[in-house]
Parts: C-alpha cells; structure tokens; sequence
C-alpha cells in the first residue's frame, strides 16, 4: 500500500509507517456470477486478502503508523471484530499497547481470537457497539490512549487506497460501479475519497457509481435514503448475523451519503436469506468472504433485477473479509441450521430453493469406493 506514499501526506518520515505489507490485493473476475445475472464483466477486489484478512488493514496502517509518529503508547478500538483484529496486529508489529472494546456475544470467535492473539487487552461490555465506542470516547478523554476507529481521519487516508488499486487494474479507467458493505461507512467514504482525488489529478476521467449495501436488521443509511434521499439518520438497533456490519448509528454516515450522492449510486438493504445465499455463490467461485462481504452481491441482484445496472457495465463488488473470519456461519449455512423457516419464507419460497441447491453438508458413508462414488452421483457443478 504504501508505494502510493505521495498521495498519503500523514508522516513527517516514511521510516515511521508500520506495515505488515498489505494491499495490492487481488481483482478476481467472477465468470459464474456475470452469467447468471447477464452482465458481461463482475469482478471481486478481495480486501481480505490483506494480512490481518480484512479491509481493516489498510487503514491500520497508516493510522496507527501516525500514533506512533507522535509517542503514544496505547492505542485503542472498539469493534465488531475486524477493526480490533487489525489495529492489535498493527500495535504489536509497532511495539504499542492496545485496548480493544467489543460487544459481548455480537462477534465472531475468528476475529476476537485474532485479538487475543496480538496481544491486546480485550474487553467484552454488555452492550452494543455503538455503547462501545461511546464509552471509548469518555476513555481516550481521560488518558493518553489514541483512538483507533474510523473516525480517525488517517485511517481513511488508508482506506481509500483500493481505489487507486482498482483504477490502476482498468489501466487507469475506472468500472462503471463500486458496490460496498455499509456498517460504520468509514470505507465508502474513503474509496469515494480516494476516486475523487484522483479525478481532480487527472489520474482517471470520472468516477464509478458508488452503491452501499446494508443488512436489512442494521439499515439505517438505507432507511434514511428511502426516506429524504441521505438528509437525516435515525439510529437503529441493529441485529444481522453479518457481524462486521451489525452497527446501527454509523459513524461515517454523512461523509458516505455524499458519495453515493456524488456519484449517482444506491442504499439498499438485503436479508439475511439473501446474504446467505450471495455468500455461497461467491464461494461457488472458488472465492471464500465473510457474511459482511456478501450483501454487495445481494444488492447488485437487486440493483441489476430493477434495471440499473446495465448488462453492457462493469461492476467491481468489494469483499471486505475472508471466509476464515466467521467460518461457524458458514457451517451453518452448509448444515441447514443458520436460518429459520421465516427467513426463507417456507420449504417451498424460491429462496428456500436456492439454499437448497447451494448446500454442500458434510455426507456421513460407509469406506468404500462403491459408497462414495454412490455419494458423488447427481452433484452438480
């Protein structure tokens, strides 16, 4: 990430970036996708790919390379999983100490033993985490902690460096939209950030549509556009088992309204049926993300069934964490006990029928060739 160091003006000394060599991360085409929804070219910018697994890094990065620019011993999160994931490997590669606040039982156990494992003093509160990063707040108020979450400038300085990544793909031309995970929405407004700037270099002569998708239990951007068009947000309580996403009074939700405004993109919120399925059909791709990951594909079913994304546009979905980061939802999905009957509205809802063709359970055979060629017969593809 940091070979595109002139355009992050945030350290007086380059020798003070802490970096576990993230970015540059891989653009897949997906040729099964594009197929089924008739539109010639939908690709993948893999952001967990990264060290820690998740988009996080990026903006870690150089955030937490200012932090120790400037002498601070503690650094500090609160999180839903990946951002305390990243900032503790960050810390520890930097020799900083780190706080990490999270919402007890709202996590998922990949993410928080990543935590655990770099070191930081990790602490579960009985409450959300919008509660979370308020009592974070009153903390760094009262000591010398730097606070690490996206409302650090620095850290969008970070996360707007896909975009330059995705331009330099196309050859420096940019896809016709950019569909993205909406939770605290800190990273659309960095990738919208990050076009922007380029435009105003000459780099790239326009800007992709920018689209935020949300999680129908914590939607309160959608909601918002549904109602004024991003004018006002009412906070929501948010409840999805997309864990990176589940926050209901996002932080960034001014700086992301004007992207999508900006750019002549959508909000959106998709269900946790839809998320289940856009997740494995990803995974049919060879392609393994995080729940959060998934709902850009939701929503470009539905941006793409109401027309507004034409079969002659390219599309980039942005995945902002590896399967490995939630791997019991995966289980889950795959052993039929991840979603209730209301979800996929009945045994015989079209959706139901779409998990049932996408499960791929564990088969319990006998040790025999004849058994498991048995087994093999009737699988598709």
């Amino acid at each position: 990430m940091w070979r595109f160091r002139e355009l992050l003006p945030i350290l007086e000394s380059f020798g003070n970036a802490v970096t576990l060599r993230e970015g540059n991360t891989p653009l897949y085409h997906l040729p099964r996708i594009s197929k089924a929804l008739g539109v010639d070219q939908v690709f993948a910018k893999h952001q967990g790919m990264n060290p820690t697994g998740s988009f996080k890094d990026t903006g870690m990065t150089a955030a937490l390379s200012v932090a120790k620019e400037r002498g601070f011993e503690w650094v500090a999160c609160a999180s839903t999983g990946n951002t305390s994931a990243a900032m503790a490997a960050y810390a520890a590669r930097a020799g900083l100490k780190s706080l990490v606040l999270i919402p007890e039982g709202k996590i998922a156990w990949g993410k928080l033993s990543q935590a655990m494992d770099y070191g930081a003093v990790t602490c579960q509160l009985p409450v959300d985490f919008d509660r979370c990063l308020n009592v974070l707040t009153e903390i760094v108020l009262q000591a010398p902690i730097y606070l690490l979450n996206s409302v650090n400038p620095y850290r969008l300085e970070g996360q707007k460096t896909p975009a330059f990544e995705i331009a330099e793909a196309f050859d420096w031309n940019v896809p016709d939209h950019l569909i993205v995970p909406g939770g605290n929405l800190g990273n659309s407004s960095a990738l919208g950030k990050g076009f922007r700037e380029m435009k105003e270099l000459g780099m790239i002569a326009r800007m992709p549509r920018i689209s935020v998708i949300q999680a129908a239990g914590a939607n309160p951007l959608a909601q918002s556009f549904a109602r004024d068009n991003g004018a006002t947000l009412e906070p929501v309580e948010a409840n999805t088992r997309a864990t990176a996403i589940r926050i209901g009074n996002p932080a960034s939700w001014r700086k992301a309204a004007r992207v999508i405004q900006e750019t002549g993109g959508w909000c959106l919120d998709v269900s946790e049926a839809e998320i289940a399925v856009a997740k494995a059909e990803i995974g049919a791709e060879g392609l393994g993300c995080e729940p959060a990951s998934a709902v850009t594909l939701a929503g470009l079913k539905k941006l793409r069934a109401d027309g507004k994304i034409g079969a002659s546009e390219t599309v980039v979905l942005l995945l902002t964490g590896h399967t490995l980061k939630d791997a019991d939802y995966t289980i889950d999905f795959h052993r039929g006990t991840l979603l209730s009957e209301a979800e996929t509205g009945g045994g015989n809802s079209a959706i139901a029928g779409e998990i049932a063709r996408l499960r791929r359970n564990a088969i319990a055979v006998e040790a025999t060739p004849k058994a498991i060629l048995k087994a093999m017969k009737g699988v598709t593809a």
